[in-house]
């Protein structure tokens, strides 16, 4: 049974950080590109950045430079690092797996920058 279970989320001051993680379970997680995807209110969920099984990482440009993605395949675990955060960057914060065809996406954390 695959399940991807995000963690990490909450609310924090404009400028402050948030270290999401997700923990994987059910797959061959090493094998899979891992991604973080966001969805704010109203809006479309868009990709936030993404790693490859190799390590290649990928950043939409609203987050280059702020957050940094990174994976544990000893522990089969994906992490978003985000600092300076700003109120744009509320949303859903949701764990991505993808290989091929196959995906799977987690429940989703919530994000909320606000003073």
């Amino acid at each position: 049974q695959v399940q991807l279970v995000e963690s990490g989320g909450g609310l924090v001051q404009p400028g402050g950080s948030l270290r999401l993680s997700c923990s994987a379970s059910g797959f061959t997680f090493s094998i899979y590109t891992m991604g973080w995807y966001r969805q704010a209110p109203g809006k479309q969920r868009e990709l936030v950045a993404s790693i490859t099984a190799g390590g290649t990482t990928n950043y939409a440009g609203s987050v280059k430079g702020r957050f940094t993605i990174s994976r544990d395949n000893a522990k089969n675990t994906v992490s978003l690092q985000m600092n300076s955060l700003k109120p744009e960057d509320t949303g859903v914060y949701y764990c991505d797996a993808k290989r091929g065809v196959s995906e799977f996406w987690g429940q989703g954390t919530q994000v909320t920058v606000s003073s």
